[in-house]
């Protein structure tokens, strides 16, 4: 047993395939995609117009009624997962919650402003003839017609104060915005807390929500998402040849951790350890990565240097994988720089498994990493790895991974790699082993 080991003791997967982890892995393996046209809003202005959203979530369940009065969807989709995790763990506050401060919290998320919804009717009152904004006469109506609460509704970092108020979390604590690598590096951030004794056991993790309207009609225009409406479900085909984007989804996940030895003592359930974690900025350009996928590749080779292992060790990859061209195409190259064992046509011992969960939940945004990680971690609890759906024709330069497609495939994952990749060149890779 390793001394300084984490362990991952509680998963709280809250996704457009299901509300709960038994539910969310079970659509995962049985190979059901929850992509469809968007039906909160009217998409059809869109690029895409397809979406992965939550349709059946009574949050009332999870959260206090006073606190979802404030809360945004973003912090509500946090606080609903972080509360599963936490059940999951079968940790016990009590009343005084953590008077000694050795509870530590960690959270992420894409969240930029508050409810828009409260800013619309202001916005458009103020307009002149010509449609632009008059600040004078915003100035005169402002107090009376912005919403009271619109600033603190809309601090980025609510979630924060959200989950440590229900379970009364003092320890260390920080907020990452940003996209799929947030939620990844809250976890890698909270497992080195419990590694250098700053806490004894952490929640962690991301949620966000960038299928909403607001988010959509930016990420619309950045060229990333599919144009294919009309394949529905299939027209995110990460690794594909034919892929042309990737659609994005909502949900958030959290996981709890600490000690392995503590997780030990208390008969607790250990799903897997976080063995090592690295991280790279990929500074080529804006929105476009190295096609060698250098960077990548360094964040992958630091958390296997750190976790001890080789990459011939490894069994499995849970990747970033969101359907772009450009995207896949590098992290194809990256994976096979670093777990490649025969030459490009494929010959020679196979690598570790690959896939990505990303056609059946969409691109959860800031909750994507922590959600591979997640399934990095349930795939070495139950043996088997979720496929990547709508994957038919695989890329040619994906020749030499061992790409999981069409149907789950049972195998002992004794070590895997979570992914994640951000939209502006960050790369985070953690690795997590079986206990």
């Amino acid at each position: 047993m390793n001394p300084r080991g984490v362990a991952i003791t509680g998963i709280g997967l809250l996704t457009p395939l299901g509300v709960g982890t038994e539910e969310t892995w079970q659509a995962l393996t049985e190979g059901r995609s929850a992509v469809g046209p968007m039906q909160t809003y009217d998409a059809s202005s869109l690029r895409t117009q397809l979406g992965a959203e939550i349709t059946e979530l009574d949050p009332k369940q999870y959260v206090n009624r006073r606190s979802l009065r404030t809360m945004t969807r973003y912090d509500m989709l946090a606080a609903v997962a972080a509360a599963m995790a936490v059940k999951d763990s079968g940790w016990e506050l009590g009343e005084e919650g953590d008077p000694e401060g050795r509870a530590a919290l960690f959270t992420a998320s894409g969240k930029e402003i508050s409810k828009p919804e409260h800013f619309e009717e202001i916005a458009v009152t103020v307009r002149d003839a010509e449609g632009h904004v008059d600040m004078q006469q915003f100035g005169t109506v402002a107090s009376s017609s912005v919403h009271p609460l619109f600033f603190i509704e809309g601090l980025q970092g609510a979630s924060l104060f959200y989950i440590s108020e229900a379970y009364g979390l003092k320890g260390p604590n920080t907020y990452f915005a940003g996209t799929a690598e947030a939620g990844m590096t809250a976890i890698a951030r909270a497992a080195s807390a419990i590694r250098r004794g700053e806490a004894e056991m952490a929640v962690a993790g991301g949620a966000d929500a960038p299928v909403c309207w607001w988010n959509m009609a930016k990420i619309d225009s950045l060229g990333i998402t599919t144009r294919s409406n009309e394949l529905g479900a299939a027209a995110c085909r990460p690794f594909d040849g034919a892929r042309d984007g990737t659609i994005m989804g909502e949900g958030g996940v959290f996981v709890v951790l600490e000690g392995v030895g503590a997780a030990r003592r208390r008969n607790a359930r250990i799903y897997a350890e976080v063995s090592g974690s690295g991280a790279s900025a990929d500074v080529d350009h804006l929105l476009t990565p190295d096609r060698e996928g250098r960077a990548l590749a360094h964040a992958i080779g630091s958390a296997l240097r750190m976790a001890g292992t080789s990459a011939q060790e490894i069994d499995y990859v849970a990747a970033h994988a969101s359907g772009t061209r450009l995207g896949d195409a590098s992290e194809a190259t990256a994976l096979r720089a670093v777990f490649s064992q025969g030459d490009d046509t494929g010959d020679g011992e196979a690598g570790p498994l690959v896939s990505s969960v990303k056609p059946a939940t969409g691109h959860l945004g800031a909750g994507a990493g922590a959600l591979n990680l997640a399934v990095a971690a349930l795939a070495v609890h139950h043996g088997k790895v979720p496929p990547t759906l709508n994957l038919e024709h695989p890329d040619p330069n994906t020749a030499g991974l061992d790409l999981v497609s069409g149907e789950t495939r049972a195998a002992p994952i004794k070590q895997a790699v979570a992914v994640a990749r951000g939209l502006e060149g960050q790369n985070v890779a953690v690795a997590v082993r079986g206990v």
